[in-house]
């Protein structure tokens, strides 16, 4: 490909297809055979979901553009949107292909432990029986089906609902059929006399679809589902009249519900006739219809579990991890006295979220708190933290809570948790035109006597009581007064609307953030060219902002070593000869969602350690709010960064991507155990072990060591 726009792509790759390689890194996780059965076939439904977002977000993006004529190319590869799409369906079949081959091996483990979901060919008699009674008792009665001709035209077809779609005859005339599977009606039909052999509803659906169309003879059917664009411009036409956001953001829930259609997924390959009535209709092309043998949608994977017997799930998943007690705080000592005196760092899953919510319940009770500010993204339906705010608002402290209503898919829960929070007396404020509120920050404010004091609590990722359990994140809470006189200063900005402001330790984008993280960078660059110790080492979910990915570049030139670990997009090809030779890219994907965010620039004593929400992402760094926060106690910085250094270790669920653009897995040590897995236990040892607060922080990387000597 030809250099376009003087971008240099010989070690860049195009966002999107790195994702889908991210992808693929999560499906190959359902073939590890240390895994347990059940915990393989979630990795198929996660694998699943992430598709179909990727499809509904990134390629209707693409599609808009497409449509509108854009054609301005992508600075890491050149692509025109129209060329990337052509790039993504020409990459997909093969990730079906490979799903159903990890389904089918999947499928198999499980038969070992009598779970399955066999073919109507398969059932028993009493089973066939069973299903025959109970599709005209609790099915048929329930259906809406549609046969399309002039007098009925083509129904809407809902995003990600699975239809029988059937071609009809009656006499010399050919019709189509469709049949809605309803989500109220469940879809795991569980058999007669076991537990663990089902079917589902779409299955029964189309074995019974001759009954359904009785008086036409059924030609051909199959199970189809169809994926919308779902990616709407929130903004749109919000700024120009005097509109409420949250009846605004109402309004447009409703609008992504029928947006136009980018994929057509079918259970089985469709005739030609079939296949082009259902493309003309929904205005698609045969290169947008994929045809899938694992089940269309996998979400009935997570309600599956819950009718597993307990001797199975022994052996079925993951044995339960409770995230542990940090040994930094006294469990009967008042949370607020604790983090004045010291700063504390919590690890997410590996140790609990409690100490942060009873800290927010505490402040909610005390007297002397006057305030309490905090920004909200994601949080959970049942939020013990947003029902601490309440409670603290009914007390009379002053609350301000910055909720950002266009979190995607978390619209709906925001806008009841924000009608929720301003009916309590909360101060609720939203985003801004254009740009997202994605940082994690909170700010409490106490008087003591006659003296003002704050605790300012930052973190990697979101104040989700229940993702807290299911992603590794990093939660800062301190009393240093340069951060907390900047949190002082960011929620006056945030009320004001001022994006630009001043801060002494935080890095806040869009203003500031990317500036930091390039004058470290170049900090790093001079220090190599003096001759000095130079190194840099960035955790993050993505990168693909290319200023980054090009500072980075050049301080691989200079010399500088520059170790990454990116869970997922990864613009950046390392060890490209005189362009990225010096920097190294991991990915570990494993039980975990690997979400925290660290930057570290420089060696030794000299190391600066940040932790932030942000992403290195075009989007994070120029059209989001976002903070990055430094680490300054000693023994926090050296906790965070032997962590690091783990994860870099990690043989285990560690890939390597390599200069060829493809991830790979390093040799493994004989004794080699995953990172994930070596947290948790540490954090057990440390809770059991009850270090004190005010041990040395060598001695406690002594213990560090020690341990993992041991293990």
């Amino acid at each position: 490909m030809s250099e376009r726009a003087g971008n240099d792509y010989s070690y860049t790759e195009n966002r999107e297809l790195s994702w889908l390689k991210f992808n693929l890194r999560v499906l190959e996780e359902a073939d590890c055979p240390q895994t347990p059965a059940f915990e393989r076939l979630k990795f198929i439904s996660i694998f699943t979901s992430n598709l179909d977002e990727f499809y509904m977000v990134r390629v209707g993006s693409l599609f808009d553009l497409a449509q509108a004529g854009d054609l301005e190319p992508d600075n890491k590869s050149g692509l025109t949107c129209a060329e990337q799409l052509e790039a993504i369906y020409k990459e997909t079949p093969g990730l079906y292909k490979q799903r159903d081959k990890s389904y089918q091996s999947v499928a198999q483990a499980l038969e070992e432990h009598h779970i399955c979901r066999p073919c109507f060919d398969e059932l028993t008699a009493n089973e066939r029986k069973y299903i025959d009674k109970y599709f005209k008792r609790s099915v048929l009665p329930l259906l809406s089906p549609q046969v399309v001709d002039n007098m009925h035209p083509f129904p809407h077809l809902s995003n990600k609902q699975p239809y029988v779609a059937a071609l009809l005859r009656h006499g010399k005339e050919e019709y189509y059929g469709l049949i809605p599977v309803s989500p109220a009606l469940g879809r795991i039909i569980a058999l007669p006399e076991s537990d663990l052999r089902f079917v589902l509803l779409e299955d029964v659906i189309l074995e019974y679809a001759e009954q359904v169309f009785e008086q036409y003879n059924v030609t051909e059917k199959t199970v189809i589902c169809v994926t919308r664009n779902a990616d709407i411009d929130t903004d749109e036409g919000l700024y120009d009249a005097d509109i409420d956001f949250r009846q605004h953001m109402k309004k447009i829930l409703k609008k992504r519900a029928r947006l136009a259609p980018v994929r057509l997924e079918s259970a089985s390959p469709m005739s030609k006739d079939l296949q082009r009535f259902l493309c003309e209709r929904l205005s698609l092309k045969n290169e947008q219809v994929f045809v899938s043998k694992a089940p269309l949608n996998m979400s009935y994977v997570f309600a599956l579990e819950d009718m597993l017997p307990s001797a199975d799930k022994q052996l079925l998943i993951n044995q339960p991890f409770q995230p542990q007690n940090t040994p930094e705080l006294h469990p009967h000592q008042s949370v607020i006295r604790q983090v004045l005196k010291k700063d504390v760092m919590l690890s997410y899953p590996f140790e609990s979220m409690k100490p942060f919510l009873t800290l927010i319940k505490e402040a909610a009770n005390d007297p002397d708190v006057l305030s309490i500010k905090i920004t909200l993204y994601r949080i959970s339906r049942e939020s013990k933290l947003a029902e601490s705010l309440i409670e603290a608002a009914e007390n009379g402290k002053e609350i301000t809570v910055l909720m950002e209503l266009r979190a995607r898919f978390d619209e709906q829960n925001n806008i009841e948790w924000a009608q929720r929070l301003e009916e309590a007396g909360c101060n609720v404020i939203y985003g801004f035109d254009g740009y997202k509120v994605h940082s994690k920050i909170c700010l409490i404010t106490r008087k003591d006597r006659s003296r003002i004091q704050y605790i300012t609590q930052v973190g990697t990722g979101n104040y989700n009581e229940k993702t807290s359990r299911l992603y590794t994140d990093l939660s800062l809470i301190t009393a240093d007064p340069g951060i907390c006189a900047d949190a002082v200063n960011f929620f006056k900005n945030m009320a004001l609307a001022n994006l630009e402001g001043n801060y002494q330790k935080l890095w806040v984008a869009p203003y500031s953030l990317k500036a930091n993280v390039i004058k470290k960078i170049d900090q790093e660059i001079t220090k190599a060219k003096l001759g000095r110790p130079a190194a840099i080492l960035m955790k993050m979910n993505s990168l693909t902002d290319r200023d980054i990915i090009d500072k980075l570049a050049e301080a691989s030139q200079c010399g500088v070593p520059v170790q990454l670990i990116i869970r997922g997009i990864c613009c950046l090809i390392p060890g490209i000869p005189g362009k990225t030779e010096n920097i190294t890219v991991i990915s570990i994907v494993g039980r975990f969602l690997e979400h925290s965010r660290v930057y570290c620039f420089g060696t030794g004593a000299e190391m600066e350690l940040y932790i932030a929400s942000a992403d290195m992402m075009t989007r994070n760094t120029q059209r989001r709010v976002e903070i990055a926060c430094p680490v300054e106690y000693q023994k926090l910085k050296e906790q965070v960064y032997k962590m690091l250094q783990i994860m870099l270790d990690d043989t285990v669920k560690g890939r390597k991507l390599h200069q060829d653009g493809q991830y790979r897995f390093r040799d493994r040590e004989p004794f080699a155990e995953a990172s994930q897995e070596r947290f948790m236990a540490l954090a057990a040892e440390r809770s059991r072990s009850g270090i004190s607060a005010k041990e040395k922080p060598e001695s406690f990387m002594q213990k560090v060591k020690h341990f993992f000597h041991k293990a």
